[in-house]
């Protein structure tokens, strides 16, 4: 069963406002009984504000109050209708303003970590042109000695879903022993042993 967005805040509103046990805020809330309790008492989600499920559309009044007659029954989250997000379409990606200069930098990343990808994915991926891969690959970009290789999904300019789509799809056009193994990435290596000696 689907969650309130805010389960906490959702159990501290239904405590304070309603007569629900708290087998049915737990089970509402996604929290065990006694959690609920400890909420009620006050040893838990101090200072908490509690938000109605009603006006966050998550249930109904009629809902609580055929819960509240029925302490076997339990509370179904209300459905909304708001429409989902529509697929991005086909066509030019639009990348902010404040990004496309960090699209070198993830150029460089995908040529030197992954250089079974074509010109043509990596442009579908980032947005940009064959001549600014080109240049970018040659070394020969107006730029090139600001250029540091980036990770493009850190650097917002793609996802890691879309990343994977793209090299699957690239290594499986390989043959076997062509496929490249990963490099390693000096970058992460350099934040894994900093996070090791703290």
């Amino acid at each position: 069963m689907s969650q309130p967005l805010m389960p906490k805040a959702t159990a501290v509103w239904l405590i304070e406002n309603t007569s629900l046990t708290f087998e049915q805020v737990g089970a509402f809330c996604g929290y065990h009984p006694l959690e609920v309790q400890a909420i009620a008492d006050g040893e838990v989600a101090i200072g908490i504000v509690g938000r109605s499920p009603i006006t966050a559309g998550e249930l109904t009044a009629e809902e609580i109050k055929r819960c509240e007659k029925d302490p076997a029954a339990r509370l179904r989250i209300a459905t909304l209708n708001v429409p989902r997000a529509a697929a991005r379409t086909k066509g030019p990606r639009y990348t902010p303003v404040a990004k496309r200069q960090d699209k070198p930098d993830g150029i460089a990343w995908l040529v030197r970590n992954h250089p079974e990808l074509s010109d043509a994915q990596i442009s579908r991926l980032l947005g940009t042109t064959k001549n600014t891969i080109a240049a970018v690959r040659d070394r020969t970009h107006w730029n090139t000695q600001q250029i540091r290789a980036r990770h493009p999904v850190d650097l917002g300019l793609c996802t890691y879903t879309e990343l994977n789509r793209e090299v699957e799809a690239a290594r499986a056009k390989l043959p076997p022993d062509e496929i490249p193994a990963p490099l390693p990435d000096p970058d992460h290596d350099r934040e894994h042993d900093a996070l090791r000696q703290d």
